[in-house]
């Protein structure tokens, strides 16, 4: 060993008479063991390469489609008290069922006979109207009786201007003619008395021609005297056509003035009427709010409020109603960086809880126990932590769901993307990449989102 001759030792002669060495053979197990553990790394390799199905996980529950087949809580629309139960929790209930009675607890509502109340009221303000409108029409008649009036009586004293102008033209002629006859009653009579003096003429001429001048003188003044009536005719009859004015259009306004309050109080009448109507709507709708009434039928889930005689506000809750016969659907909830590989219509499968499965996520054709579904609503905007939900629908293709699946069922599944292999699945895993696809989604399966 230290070669130090050149005559060497065979191993075999060494074994054969050293007993240490013959215990430090390789034992059989060892063998076993190595062959196992090349024969497993030799399978990890192939299965490596084997193909493995992309997919997308997510947690959700199950859910209705519609919303309007989802639980539903059932509110009150006016505050009041518990007076009797209908129903009992678990019944099964048709639309329009009474599930419960309340009573008023506001005073203003307590009256029974409020809607009578409010009848004779609406019946005593409709009269109230019904007079006013009268009123205003009698006043529209006197208005125009009034107006026809001031045309009559203004003509009446127009014709009467006239007259006393006419009177006055023929008093004022008559009067210039008397001043010239007055004249030449003057020039004689001043002839008569030079003729006098020089006893050209008798005392009796002389006599009569002043008789004469004093006749034409008295007619003159008297004609004088008549010229001034009849001025004082014409500027009567002015003042009695200002006058006619006047008083009429006095009476004209009063009467429009009473007209104004009556046309204003039928106004506030309308108003009150309208009110009065509209509280009595609204009574009447109150009356039957007092029972609860069931918007669909379905099953009474749970009652929120219990027992006799306690007080409920208003828009509180009192009992949840399960919709019948609802169309389900699954809503799961993925991360934000999957969401752009998902569309409208893709395949996912599903394992509810309660329904034993076997399931691989990536090899789909050895799942035991899952169901199928599609991908019928993607949101817009995120939801719980970042996710956002996906609704999806049973595969008509694929298995029925189960008849016993309840709302609110928890679920798992994971939607299926493309085949890669398993050891490009590893490494995406280890590096936190997203799954990706051999192809972006199709114009119209964006769309669809």
């Amino acid at each position: 060993m230290l070669q130090i001759s050149n005559e060497k030792i065979k191993e075999y002669e060494l074994e054969k008479k050293l007993y240490s060495l013959k215990t430090l053979n390789t034992p059989r197990s060892g063998k076993i063991l190595a062959r196992w553990l090349i024969g497993i790394g030799l399978f990890g390799f192939v299965v490596l390469f084997l193909p493995w199905q992309q997919n997308i996980q997510g947690n959700g529950t199950v859910t209705a489609l519609n919303p309007q087949d989802r639980p539903q809580t059932i509110q009150t629309a006016i505050p009041g008290k518990i007076e009797k139960w209908h129903i009992q929790e678990g019944q099964y209930v048709t639309k329009g069922d009474t599930i419960l009675t309340i009573s008023e607890i506001k005073d203003e509502y307590f009256d029974p006979q409020l809607l009578t109340r409010l009848q004779e009221q609406l019946q005593a303000k409709e009269q109230s109207i019904q007079a006013t409108k009268e009123k205003v029409k009698a006043l529209d008649n006197q208005i125009a009786a009034l107006q026809q009036g001031l045309t009559y009586s203004l003509q009446k004293a127009q014709n009467k201007l006239k007259q006393a102008q006419y009177k006055l033209i023929s008093d004022s002629t008559e009067y210039q003619a008397e001043i010239v006859q007055n004249d030449i009653a003057l020039r004689r009579f001043a002839g008569a008395e030079s003729l006098y003096k020089n006893g050209l003429i008798s005392l009796t001429d002389f006599e009569t021609r002043k008789l004469k001048r004093q006749e034409v003188s008295a007619k003159l003044i008297s004609l004088e005297n008549k010229v001034l009536a009849s001025r004082n005719e014409v500027l009567n009859a002015k003042v009695e056509l200002s006058s006619i004015s006047a008083e009429y259009a006095d009476k004209i306004a009063k009467s429009q003035s009473d007209k104004s309050s009556a046309v204003s109080y039928l106004a506030d009448a309308d108003a009150e009427y309208s009110k009065l109507r509209n509280k009595y709507a609204s009574v009447e709708v109150r009356t039957t709010q007092r029972s609860i009434v069931a918007p669909q039928s379905g099953f009474v889930v749970k009652a929120l409020k219990a027992g006799l005689g306690e007080t409920i506000k208003e828009n509180d809750p009192v009992v949840t109603i399960q919709p019948d016969k609802p169309m389900k659907a699954v809503e799961l909830y993925v991360k934000a960086m999957d969401v752009p590989l998902l569309s409208k219509g893709r395949t996912v499968r599903l394992e509810f809880d309660g329904w034993p499965a076997l399931q691989f996520s990536g090899w789909p054709s050895v799942a035991v126990g899952t169901f199928g579904g599609k991908i019928a609503v993607i949101d817009y905007v995120n939801s719980q932590a970042g996710t956002y939900r996906i609704l999806v629908t049973p595969d008509p293709n694929d298995q029925p769901w189960p008849e016993q699946l309840r709302m609110g069922s928890g679920v798992y599944g994971w939607a299926m993307l493309n085949d890669v292999p398993i050891w490009y699945e590893i490494w995406r895993q280890l590096n936190g990449f997203p799954p990706n696809l051999q192809s972006a989604p199709t114009e119209g399966e964006q769309k669809s989102k």
